[in-house]
């Protein structure tokens, strides 16, 4: 049976932590990814179909790069990031199932119809790049996920060697910049939008 976490560590996940507009100059590193991943790869995702492929551009290259396909403010916060990961769903993932979910030998099967895969894939690769936003916060990062930007144009220009991969969301990547946030916008009560049966 798992502990709760403390006050603490729930500010830092959850209540204290912000989606960042900018951050300082401290860089990200391919060791810090890694780290973030390994806790990433631990949630759960549908019969561990871990769906989810993550691009790290570290490379000032690759931040022009991805920034070209941005819309309104997101090209100069991609471009001055220490990092920015692109989150995308494999739609081939079910491939991968014999030996991730090595149980149940068919499984693979499961997702045959295209419909279907396609639902599965990107639903957990959201859930996978929610993983993400919590696993960089629990590590000591701040991030500043965003969809303002062309699908189709990421995909062509990062993924035109693996046409299964389609660009999900991406993420800043960093340590944040206070001043570039916002104050904190409104959070529903529970029985706003809850209700109990």
């Amino acid at each position: 049976m798992g502990r709760p976490l403390d006050d603490a560590g729930l500010d830092t996940i959850f209540r204290t932590a912000r989606s960042y507009n900018g951050y300082d100059d401290t860089p990200v590193t391919e060791a810090d990814i890694r780290r973030i991943y390994d806790l990433v790869k631990m949630g759960p995702t549908s019969a561990n179909q871990q769906a989810a492929r993550f691009v790290w551009v570290l490379s000032q290259e690759g931040k022009d790069k991805l920034a070209e396909f941005a819309t309104g403010n997101n090209p100069d916060k991609i471009r001055k990031a220490p990092a920015t990961v692109i989150v995308a769903m494999d739609l081939a993932f079910n491939e991968q199932l014999p030996w991730l979910f090595p149980h149940v030998p068919d499984a693979k099967n499961w997702f045959a119809d295209d419909v279907a895969r396609h639902t599965h894939a990107f639903r957990n690769s959201t859930l996978q790049g929610g993983y993400f936003l919590i696993a960089a916060r629990a590590l000591g990062f701040d991030t500043g996920p965003m969809s303002g930007f062309d699908n189709a144009k990421v995909d062509e220009a990062f993924f035109s060697d693996q046409p299964n991969l389609k660009s999900n969301f991406i993420s800043t990547l960093g340590h944040g910049d206070p001043s570039t946030i916002f104050g904190r916008l409104p959070r529903p009560e529970f029985d706003q939008f809850n209700r109990v049966v």
